[in-house]
């Protein structure tokens, strides 16, 4: 994985598959959490060593724009998007400290991906038991919370019930984050069929705050990288649906054309000029559809 950068008056303290945290020094943010987004892109666990140009840009403007849509519902940790250091302008946030809750919140209005596999081997998803004869696709009766637990970096997430988030976490604050994952959900899920795009999950971490425990929205929010969305107009159930995101580099990946095996262990390589470009553009479509602000 490519090296955080060195940025003056930051102290690097983190890197995870995309972005990278440091904790700023002097000045009006002194002590104040700097999260980077960088233009990395990962599939299957792996960090590959291409980048996508502007793909952290547009990550931390889409997760703004989410964030102050959804700021009646709960607060998110930014505090300032424009007084960062000048060399990651656009793809960095000063954010607050918080107390990160073990848990990946994830909402379902769809069922595919780790739901799908899970479904089709018990019938469940998370404990959740659901209808049968559902597909890849398939619109779930009603969106459904379905915690996972937080894996380190190169290692898998893995579903968890909501009884072993209250055991983690406790019955109270598994409740509220229960409640809130599937209350940003609904309202993004609504947000995005306005605009022709099916939102079929997303996943968002929380924090509590130190000012009195608030619970805050953390990290990114609706991003192509944390979300699956579909374009309205071509959802199909019964198969993988186009989608806004990575998909195009895990489908060459995966392709004879790479020459990669997954089995292998081994990174996957380097990727050719037309799947970077085309995946940048599916970003961009995204951003530009979800927001309707021009890139």
């Amino acid at each position: 994985m490519p090296e955080a950068p060195v940025i003056e008056g930051a102290r690097h303290l983190h890197s995870g598959k995309v972005r990278d945290l440091y904790e700023l020094a002097g000045g009006p943010h002194d002590g104040r959490l700097l999260m980077v987004a960088s233009d990395r892109i990962s599939i299957f666990d792996f960090v590959l060593d291409t980048e996508i140009p502007d793909k952290g840009e547009i990550l931390t403007r889409m997760s703004l724009w989410w964030f102050e849509q959804l700021r009646d519902l709960v607060p998110s940790h930014v505090i300032s998007a424009d007084d960062v250091p000048d060399a990651v302008k656009g793809r960095a946030v000063v954010c607050e400290r918080l107390d990160m809750f073990p848990v990946e919140c994830v909402a379902r209005g769809y069922l595919t991906g780790s739901g799908l596999l899970d479904y089709d081997a018990t019938g469940e998803v998370c404990g959740i038991a659901l209808p049968p004869g559902l597909v890849d696709g398939s619109r779930l009766p009603e969106p459904i919370f379905t915690p996972a637990t937080k894996a380190e970096l190169g290692e898998h997430d893995e579903n968890v019930s909501y009884a072993a988030v209250e055991r983690t976490i406790g019955a109270s604050d598994a409740a509220s984050l229960r409640d809130l994952t599937l209350a940003v959900y609904a309202r993004a899920e609504e947000i995005a069929r306005e605009r022709g795009i099916i939102l079929a999950d997303t996943k968002l971490e929380f924090g509590r705050s130190g000012d009195g425990g608030r619970i805050v929205l953390g990290d990114e929010v609706l991003t192509p990288d944390s979300s699956r969305f579909w374009p309205a107009d071509q959802w199909q159930p019964g198969r993988a649906q186009p989608s806004y995101d990575k998909q195009i580099v895990r489908n060459w990946a995966l392709s004879p054309e790479s020459g990669w095996d997954r089995a292998s262990g081994e990174a996957p390589p380097a990727l050719p000029p037309e799947v970077v470009e085309r995946t940048r553009a599916r970003y961009i479509d995204a951003y530009e559809l979800l927001t309707g602000q021009r890139w």
